[in-house]
């Protein structure tokens, strides 16, 4: 409980940087490692050199300074009991040893967080964030809970060496201030660099030792090659693939194997997952080493369904359900674009180029693109170019304040399959009798190829909508109810019951939390609204098609040809 409380002062004060993506609703290592490649491919269409630098903190959970925690809560406007008890849970920890079934004598921890509590991390992202505002402007930083890079671009790699010099230096003592420590043996330098001429690389040091200069760094998951052709990591990841393919091999057994189901699972679990793990950064490689996975997916859908060695991989795509890897890629990166785009501050929404580079990268077209630019083209070829995503605010209601959503359904005891229509009128004309001093409102939405629509019937007037083409028919389920709400806070009357057929949007609407469809949350803010105003709203579900009155009208408007020049954001 304290921990959710402290992380939501936390985001809506902004007290933890955008470029820190560690444990946050929303972020992820993806983020980290797009802005690494954005970094290196700029450099690379500039015929400039980058250097990179990967830190790595000894003991950093070991090793961090309460008291500089509790200090940094200080500084972030938090008093009063919460630093206390924040002071409690971090000091007199003790802890013992198990071995087998003896314990060793207890001892005090003296410094550090308590690994294994939620937390913990909050406090030591909270505190070791901080790091990053003692960079200097020439120097790019970004970090993820500890893990920590640093990248400066230039045509000079002595002008380079000096700027990173100086950022070590400043993080060094950072460090030595805060109970840290760099790691000079383990922290590793990176010369991203494609000229061909002789070049040295740069010498940096952590106190009196040089950080070593390698050509490839695994830096969360993925492998950076000074040439960034992401080869390395795709005959890493094919061998690590191929070595699991063995697991599907003995359980597809035709004696007592699994079927062909309960194979394709395992293969998106264990094998899938990894080809699916930074496909967007990856991905940007060349197509010769990309398809090199492609033999590892062929692999496992013909054992999963028992194909011969000699069938075509489309039939495979087909009988599996599965999409080519490249199509996969392209698909993947379209979900993290909309979802980057959804998050207020995000840092990716600040990687557009400037038309100078934009023009750099039109005349040197031998160069890959960065993926805010790779990501335009595949939108505009899937037809979502004119999509406007609308932010979501992933902390819009306080943990402590939770919206209370229900619903009435006077149909829950009958089965529409073996009930009469004629019951279902006569339950909806009692309940409508019960109810009488509540004026109804009616809303429906459709999905059908080309459009996607939703209605409101507010008696005696009718409204139509027309969405957009990608839109799902939740969406439009939940912009019915939406505009329903507008069109009572326009109203005189402040008594309404709003009957819908579809139970998904009613489920949605009880259940607030992260993943909650954005429109969802503009409804439930939208009825705190109207509650303070003194309207009483109520909502219920009617089954479709069984002859109520008020649903049949509306079912009949969504499906008109004609719709409203209204259009809503979307979010996928």
């Amino acid at each position: 409980m304290i921990n959710t409380r402290l992380i939501y002062e936390l985001e809506k004060n902004d007290c933890i940087p955008s470029l820190q993506s560690g444990f946050r609703k929303g972020r992820s290592t993806v983020d980290n490692l797009v802005l690494l490649e954005t970094e290196i491919r700029n450099a690379f269409v500039r015929r400039n050199h980058l250097v990179a630098i990967f830190f790595d903190l000894e003991k950093a959970y070991d090793r961090a300074w309460r008291y500089g925690i509790l200090r940094t809560l200080l500084e972030f406007g938090f008093y009063g009991n919460l630093p206390i008890f924040i002071k409690n849970f971090l000091s007199s920890r003790i802890f013992r040893v198990r071995v087998g079934s003896f314990y060793s004598d207890p001892f005090i921890q003296a410094e550090g967080v308590p690994q294994g509590s939620v937390l913990s991390v909050t406090l030591f992202i909270l505190h070791l964030s901080r790091i990053l505002n003692h960079l200097p402007p020439s120097v790019k930083g970004s970090l993820y809970v500890d893990d920590l890079h640093i990248s400066c671009q230039g045509s000079n790699i002595r002008l380079i060496e000096r700027q990173l010099q100086h950022a070590v230096n400043k993080l060094v003592v950072w460090c030595d201030n805060n109970g840290h420590t760099l790691s000079s043996e383990k922290s590793r330098c990176v010369h991203f660099c494609r000229k061909t001429g002789i070049h040295p690389d740069p010498t940096i040091h952590i106190g009196d030792v040089d950080i070593p200069v390698v050509t490839e760094m695994r830096f969360l998951g993925v492998i950076f090659d000074k040439k960034l052709t992401f080869l390395p990591h795709i005959l890493s990841l094919r061998k690590k693939c191929e070595k699991l393919l063995n697991i599907l091999k003995v359980l597809s057994t035709t004696t007592w194997g699994s079927d062909r189901i309960c194979l394709l699972r395992i293969y998106q679990a264990i094998i899938l997952s990894r080809l699916d793990y930074a496909c967007v950064v990856y991905g940007s490689a060349r197509s010769t080493p990309l398809r090199k996975l492609d033999f590892v997916h062929h692999s496992a859908l013909r054992i999963c369904c028992g194909a011969f060695r000699t069938s075509p991989v489309q039939s495979l795509y087909v009988i599996c359900h599965q999409l080519p890897l490249y199509l996969r890629r392209k698909m993947l990166s379209a979900h993290y674009y909309f979802r980057t785009q959804s998050v207020a501050n995000h840092p990716l929404q600040h990687l557009s180029l400037p038309i100078g580079l934009r023009r750099l990268y039109l005349a040197r077209s031998f160069n890959i693109l960065p993926f805010c630019e790779r990501i335009k083209t595949v939108i505009s070829h899937a037809g979502l170019g004119d999509v406007t995503i609308k932010q979501k605010d992933l902390f819009t209601f306080p943990p402590w304040d939770v919206p209370c959503f229900s619903y009435i359904n006077p149909f829950s005891s009958f089965d529409k399959s073996s009930t009469a229509p004629v019951i279902f009128q006569q339950l909806f004309a009692s309940h409508r009798h019960q109810f009488s001093s509540f004026d109804s409102i009616f809303t429906d939405g459709s999905k059908s190829e080309g459009y996607v629509g939703c209605g409101i019937i507010l008696p005696p007037d009718t409204y139509s909508y027309r969405l957009h083409a990608s839109c799902s028919v939740l969406t439009s389920e939940l912009v019915a109810i939406y505009c329903a709400l507008q069109k009572i806070a326009a109203s005189q009357q402040r008594l309404f019951c709003i009957y819908t057929d579809s139970m998904s949007a009613l489920e949605v609407l009880c259940h607030a939390d992260k993943r909650m469809h954005p429109v969802a949350e503009d409804i439930l803010c939208y009825m705190r609204e109207l509650q303070a105003q003194g309207f009483k709203i109520l909502f219920c579900w009617v089954p479709s098609h069984v002859g109520i009155v008020g649903n049949e009208q509306v079912v009949r408007l969504k499906q008109l040809p004609m719709f409203g020049s209204h259009r809503f954001h979307i979010m996928t």
